[in-house]
C-alpha cells in the first residue's frame, strides 16, 4: 500500500525488440509498453493513476496520502 508522501518513480528501459517498457515503482503490477520512452512513461502513469483511484474507491488508500507532482524527463 502507498505510504503517506511516498514518491513514485518510473523506470524505463528499451527491450531487445525495440519497444520501451515503463514500470511505476511502488504500485505493483503497473507496467506499460510504448513505441517510445515517452509513450511508455505516459501509459504507465495512466495505469498508476487508475490503480490509485481504484484503491481510493475501495478505502484502501487515504486521500491525504496522495500528492501528485509531475516532472518532465
Amino acid at each position: 500500500m502507498l505510504r503517506p508522501m511516498q514518491q513514485l518513480s518510473i523506470e524505463v528501459e528499451c527491450e531487445a525488440d525495440g519497444r520501451w517498457l515503463a514500470e511505476v515503482l511502488g504500485v505493483p503490477g503497473v507496467l506499460a509498453y510504448g513505441a517510445t520512452s515517452d509513450e511508455a512513461r505516459k501509459r504507465a502513469l495512466v495505469l498508476a493513476l487508475r490503480a490509485l483511484a481504484e484503491r481510493l474507491e475501495h478505502d484502501e488508500l487515504l486521500p491525504e496520502a496522495l500528492l501528485v507532482m509531475l516532472d518532465e524527463p
